[in-house]
């Protein structure tokens, strides 16, 4: 009775809206404080003051110990016992991503390369006691399962899938190198989103995304029809190989802003319009007439947007051989790229990762917690997803051979 009043209570304030995010933070606090008393009680085979012939141990007071968090700092009691024995399992209870992104500044302090930021974060987790070999055990214990979850098998149909890239600072020897984050996802044949994998390269070459897409395709990967990514050369190249009988999306929303960056400022709204007559068009075939009209207006005006429109604005309509329900998700890499934002705000603290396997355990720790958010919750609706009809793989359209493809 006692655990469903405190609920009530609990839901009573946060339905009343009292200290917004402060409120949160305190609400994290006094649970993480109550798993702390009931470790020690635990530990001690008693509660405070009870006397019994199974304790093992007396309370001696506490030590105060900070603990950043996503929610805050949370200012927390560690109870200490008489003979100095009392360990918490806090530490190991974290979220994966917390631990992934706690360890990183571990690594970057026991290996030198701490600034005055890092130590006092370190100072304030665990003291200046942790070693090398405290947090080694850690990462090994967090890479298994980290690696569990990144090579596990694909037992579904993922027609729709969407690519997307973004660079963090890695120490390499005495330099800092950038480092590709390749990220996966697809959509199933029933609707729902799914990270399917993440992976840490040199750069978005032809040989780095090949490397993805075999990888996907040896832990099950199957039915794909139609890809979104943006244009870099050697993720299109690596598509056009891995995935012939698929549609290529090009992301419009990077292909607009490409186009702005044509222009001048001036002619920005004009070509923002023809663009959207574009992209918001019924039909493919309303789509490429205004493509048309939009390259015979611009011409004059701002000649460098045309000629980009008239080489490659059908990379943007793909999108027309889905269903008219899936079109407005599925013509963008936005949902990718708004992942890839929390992904930055949580790196930005590191800002150099100590090396790459610190920077894949930090995304992949992450991602892992976004899918298990995405579980249960249907992205597109209308039926069971099946192969677009009347579509044409990106390498012949390319080539200007739709005609010649008959399915």
């Amino acid at each position: 009775m006692a655990r469903k009043g405190q609920g009530i209570e609990i839901l009573t304030g946060w339905q009343g809206g009292f200290g917004g995010e402060d409120f949160l933070r305190q609400l994290v606090q006094r649970t993480v404080q109550q798993v702390l008393e009931a470790e020690m009680t635990s530990f001690l085979g008693a509660e405070t003051y009870e006397r019994n012939g199974e304790r093992r141990g007396w309370r001696n007071g506490y030590k105060p110990r900070t603990l950043k968090t996503r929610v805050g700092e949370l200012e927390l009691m560690v109870p200490k016992d008489r003979d100095g024995e009392f360990q918490t399992e806090l530490f190991d209870r974290y979220q994966r991503s917390e631990k992934a992104f706690v360890l990183a500044l571990l690594q970057m302090y026991v290996e030198g390369v701490s600034t005055r930021k890092v130590s006092a974060i370190t100072e304030a987790l665990c003291g200046l006691e942790i070693s090398k070999s405290q947090v080694s055990a850690l990462s090994q214990k967090l890479d298994a399962e980290i690696e569990q979850w990144r090579m596990r098998p694909l037992t579904e149909a993922y027609p729709y899938l969407i690519f997307d890239a973004r660079y963090e600072k890695v120490r390499r020897g005495g330099s800092v190198v950038s480092q590709g984050v390749l990220v996966a996802i697809g959509i199933s044949a029933a609707g729902y989103r799914e990270v399917l994998g993440c992976w840490v390269a040199e750069s978005e070459s032809e040989a780095s995304w090949g490397g993805v897409f075999s990888e996907l395709k040896q832990r099950g990967l199957r039915g794909v029809s139609y890809v979104v990514s943006d244009d870099h050369t050697g993720m299109v190249k690596a598509i056009e190989r891995h995935f012939q009988g698929a549609v290529w999306q090009r992301c419009q929303v990077h292909f607009v802003r490409n186009a702005l960056a044509l222009c001048g400022r001036q002619q920005r709204p004009m070509v923002l319009r023809l663009m959207k007559a574009v992209t918001e068009a019924p039909t493919r075939e309303a789509a490429k007439a205004a493509l048309g009209v939009a390259v015979a207006e611009l011409e004059k005006k701002a000649p460098k947007v045309a000629r980009r429109l008239e080489e490659s604005g059908e990379e943007i309509l793909g999108v027309y051989a889905l269903p008219e329900a899936h079109r407005k998700r599925m013509r963008t890499t936005n949902m990718l790229e708004r992942q890839n934002q929390e992904l930055k705000r949580r790196t930005r603290v590191v800002r150099v990762f100590p090396h790459e396997q610190s920077l894949l355990r930090l995304i992949a720790a992450l991602l892992m917690e976004t899918n298990q958010e995405w579980m249960g919750r249907i992205y597109l609706h209308t039926g069971r997803l099946e192969c677009p009809a009347n579509f044409v793989p990106v390498a012949m359209r390319q080539a200007g051979m739709e005609g010649a493809w008959n399915g």
